[in-house]
């Protein structure tokens, strides 16, 4: 079975939905359990596929959380950023580096400094 999400962990609207809504966001969870369960991927890459879907919708929301699923799933930081430049090609550079910023939110690995100072050394 899925692990439930502990729901003070989630935006606060979000929270507050879920309490105006209950019988709804445990369908939801239920419909989620259900997907996870089928035979096919692992639950690790189950995560990652995750990661490319919300990656892939542009949604911010669902990369922020996605990115920290993978990273609790055992992801290493470079993998994660690694799925995120593997959208370039299909959904674009622009979108491609926006879902970066948002991974980075999560992982604050790129940082400007970093970047200059490579660019210092060529």
């Amino acid at each position: 079975m899925a692990e439930e999400m502990d729901v003070k962990e989630l935006p606060e609207f979000l929270q507050n939905v879920i309490k105006k809504y209950p019988e709804v966001w445990r369908s939801f969870e239920g419909l989620g359990a259900a997907l996870g369960g089928i035979d096919g991927l692992d639950r690790k890459t189950q995560q990652i596929v995750k990661l490319g879907i919300a990656v892939g919708s542009g949604s911010e929301g669902a990369v922020h959380s996605n990115a920290r699923r993978c990273k609790a799933a055992g992801f290493s930081d470079e993998e994660i950023y690694h799925a995120a430049m593997l959208a370039a090609t299909t959904i674009g550079w622009p979108r491609a580096v926006a879902a970066l910023s948002w991974i980075n939110d999560v992982l604050r690995e790129i940082k400007p400094e970093a970047g200059r100072a490579r660019a210092a050394r060529r």
